[in-house]
C-alpha cells in the first residue's frame, strides 16, 4: 500500500506530461498497481502479460522514465517498486483540478440561484 504522506515539491510541466503518458496505457497502470501491492521482479511481472519479455521491460523503462517506479538489482534479478513520492505528486495535482472545477461548479450554481430570485408567490 502506497504510504499517504505529503509530496515534497510539485510535479513539473515535463514531469507531469510523462507521468500521464506512462498511464495511458493499460499494461503500465497494470504494472504499477502491482507494485504498488509489493515488489516484483521484471521477470514475473512479464509472465503475466501476452507479450514478450522486451516488450514489457520496455513498459518497464517508460514507468521508471516517468520516475512512477523505482529499479533495482538484486543478483540477477532486477526488482520493481511503485515510488510513492511520484504517486503523491500526481495525486495532489488531480486533487487540485478537481476542487478546480469543484468551484467552478459553485460558482455556477451561485448563479443559477441568482436567476432563479425569489420564488413566486
Amino acid at each position: 500500500m502506497v504510504a499517504q504522506r505529503e509530496p515534497q515539491e510539485q510535479l513539473t510541466d515535463d514531469e507531469v506530461d510523462r507521468v500521464f503518458r506512462a498511464l495511458a496505457d493499460a499494461t503500465r497502470r497494470d504494472i504499477l498497481r502491482r507494485t504498488v501491492v509489493e515488489e516484483q521482479s521484471v521477470s514475473a511481472l512479464a509472465a503475466d502479460y501476452d507479450m514478450s519479455f522486451a516488450a514489457v521491460q520496455k513498459h518497464v523503462a517508460v514507468l521508471e522514465a516517468a520516475r512512477l517506479i523505482v529499479k533495482r538489482a538484486e543478483g540477477r534479478e532486477r526488482l520493481v517498486r511503485a515510488d510513492p513520492d511520484t504517486i503523491a505528486r500526481a495525486r495532489v495535482l488531480l486533487e487540485r483540478y478537481q476542487q478546480l472545477w469543484r468551484d467552478r461548479i459553485d460558482r455556477i450554481d451561485a448563479l443559477l440561484a441568482e436567476d432563479a430570485g425569489p420564488p413566486a408567490s
